[in-house]
């Protein structure tokens, strides 16, 4: 039985816009909600009506790197930082027809962060954060109509987005005062659930037709951060008088992009896809100032997964692999490296794997696959 050509467009696309643009476990990226979680499905294709998404995804970071260079013997003695994040994104599509949309994301994190320097260094503790993150909102269109792109299309997407996650989440952190109690303190950057900037987001995504089950799939993503700095304390200038630069949050853009190989291996629904992602933050914002504390870095993944898509609903799991974690240089890295008048850069942890499961239906009126 030969596929229909709907059929074949319609799980190309679910594959492009289900995998979300969260870090890979590295503690550089934010759990940040970037792109749309089944943006665009079974709704878009098939034309106008509602697409309704959820999102999971979890990961553990514990792998501490500078540069490429992994710090193995942080785990040897047991210094590691370890964020374990769980987190959830709702998504909710409107398509005015079958090229144009508008999607709205609600993303909610749990965090759970494992230190030894954050508590005086002596004792291992755990900071917790939780509570909705950064709204944002998109306008979604397709440069050729559906109908007639039958090798291939691409959309591209313009949005905002909103500062309405907590950017100042507070826990009690021990040993830190000079009388070797403790306090409460916001927690770690990594583990905010925002981060307190209005920004707005790009975003490209398509798909070409190599034979009659083969596509080739990519997009692309970054979220524009013009504020500086979001005025939360991160305490650093306590740990050393040189930190006095990395006092401040600072407020950073955050980049990804993915291009793959989608196999459609049975009439059923089933198909599989791999392919090759990247994402991370970048040392300067292209629009704005760059001060303030942040953790710049990327990771380069493979990305293997399956995909299944019947009637009115798709579920989709990946699971990107880590083949190659950068902790880079930052703004301040250089600042200190010229005030000691020795090379500086810091360190960041990231996770082996990422689990990301994401399920939508369908919502209006359309053909059944």
């Amino acid at each position: 039985m030969t596929m229909r050509p709907t059929t074949s467009l319609l799980i190309v696309c679910m594959l492009l816009l289900s995998a979300s643009a969260h870090g890979q476990g590295c503690v550089a990226i934010r759990g940040f909600s970037s792109c749309s979680p089944s943006a665009f499905t079974n709704a878009n294709l098939i034309g106008k009506g509602w697409q309704l998404s959820t999102n999971y995804r979890y990961f553990e970071s514990f792998r501490h790197f500078r540069g490429t260079h992994e710090e193995a013997d942080r785990l040897v003695d047991h210094t590691e930082v370890v964020n374990y994040a769980t987190q959830a994104s709702f998504g909710l599509t409107y398509n005015m027809d079958k090229r144009r949309g508008v999607t709205f994301v609600l993303p909610y994190s749990y965090f759970v962060r494992s230190s030894l320097y954050e508590h005086g260094r002596t004792e291992r503790h755990s900071s917790r954060s939780s509570g909705i993150g950064d709204v944002r909102i998109s306008y979604n269109l397709w440069l050729s109509n559906p109908d007639s792109a039958k090798r291939g299309n691409l959309m591209v997407s313009g949005g905002v987005k909103l500062p309405t996650g907590n950017f100042n989440y507070r826990d009690y952190f021990y040993n830190v005062r000079t009388d070797g109690a403790g306090e409460y303190r916001p927690v770690d950057q990594s583990i905010q659930p925002g981060d307190g900037g209005f920004g707005f987001t790009l975003e490209v995504q398509g798909y070409w037709k190599l034979a009659q089950r083969l596509f080739l799939f990519g997009n692309a993503f970054y979220l524009f951060n013009p504020m500086e700095e979001n005025g939360t304390r991160t305490y650093r200038e306590t740990l050393s008088a040189l930190l006095v630069n990395e006092a401040v949050m600072s407020i950073t853009d955050q980049y990804m992009a993915r291009a793959g190989l989608n196999w459609n291996v049975s009439k059923k629904g089933w198909n599989v896809f791999c392919g090759a992602r990247i994402e991370g933050i970048p040392v300067r914002d292209l629009i704005g100032g760059s001060a303030g504390f942040r953790r710049p870095g990327y990771v380069v993944s493979v990305e293997p997964g399956l995909d299944w898509m019947r009637g009115r609903h798709d579920l989709n799991v990946s699971v990107p692999i880590a083949v190659q974690r950068n902790r880079t240089q930052s703004v301040t890295d250089k600042e200190n490296s010229e005030i000691r008048g020795t090379y500086r850069q810091g360190d960041a942890a990231f996770s082996d794997w990422l689990l990301n499961l994401t399920w939508s239906i369908r919502l209006g009126k359309g053909d059944a696959l």
